[in-house]
């Protein structure tokens, strides 16, 4: 078997993939993240740009597709691999990717969207961009302290979705909240006082409509829900307390999806 290209953990480019594994700050300085698995790297490089792939020989030979994609190749050792996924087993796959394009026209009127506000669990906020995905929504806007969509945790629960669906990053969301009120966007907010339950509210909005969800804890602050055009809410069995973030906006997401009047 050939040798590999790379064999040493402490090879520079190694190091510098795994410094954007793990620090969303280096991550952001350098507007690109590590993603792992062949699924999700060839899923990925659809929409981002594809800057450096490192492969194990074993997981290039079962994933042929992976020698088609563009950037550079690097084949690695295992316990390269190992190092990179940061335990003891990998996939033997790694891709380090480009930030996808900010979404151009932001907002647009007739808009879909998904406003998460301090969601901080990874698998909750890959969730739920994953089912903003799929209902077919134009863009998922992240405020205050939000897990970053591009962390290893965060895109394994997208299921790449983080790649495909536009990400708007805002400081403060209230103040967003009110740019798209202006541009005729219904803002509901996900929140159990003073709201309407969720089947007595019409899918349709024509004008748009943004879905504003908050931290599982502590729900959306006072600021975001005073910013918003109403509150809804999911009718439940008395037996529950309340549902996890990421089903309760997936079933928000459903209900208020294009065409789902």
């Amino acid at each position: 078997m050939q040798q590999p290209d790379i064999t040493s953990r402490d090879n520079a480019r190694i190091k510098y993939a795994c410094k954007l594994a793990q620090s969303a700050a280096f991550r952001q300085s350098e507007q690109s993240f590590l993603a792992e698995g062949s699924k999700l790297c060839l899923e990925l490089a659809k929409t981002c740009p594809l800057k450096v792939l490192y492969t194990t020989a074993r997981a290039l030979e079962h994933t042929p597709a992976l020698a088609g994609l563009d950037g550079e190749r690097y084949t690695i050792a295992d316990h390269v691999a190992e190092k990179l996924a940061g335990v003891p087993s990998s996939q033997g796959v790694f891709g380090v990717f480009g930030f996808p394009p900010p979404p151009a026209g932001f907002p647009a009127p007739g808009g879909r969207y998904l406003a998460l506000e301090n969601v901080q669990d990874p698998g909750n906020v890959g969730a739920l961009v994953r089912s903003a995905a799929a209902f077919g929504y134009d863009a998922v806007i992240l405020g205050g302290a939000c897990a970053d969509p591009f962390s290893p945790k965060t895109l394994r629960a997208s299921m790449g979705a983080c790649g495909r669906l536009p990400l708007v990053r805002v400081p403060c969301l209230p103040d967003m909240l009110h740019e798209l009120k202006a541009a005729g966007i219904a803002c509901l907010a996900a929140a159990l006082y003073n709201s309407r339950p969720l089947d007595e509210v019409d899918p349709a909005q024509p004008g748009g409509v943004c879905l504003v969800i908050g931290s599982e804890g502590q729900g959306l602050t006072d600021a975001a829900i005073a910013a918003c055009d109403a509150a809804v809410r999911i009718p439940i069995s008395p037996l529950v307390e309340s549902l996890n973030a990421g089903v309760a906006g997936s079933v928000l997401l459903w209900h208020f999806r294009k065409g789902g009047a």
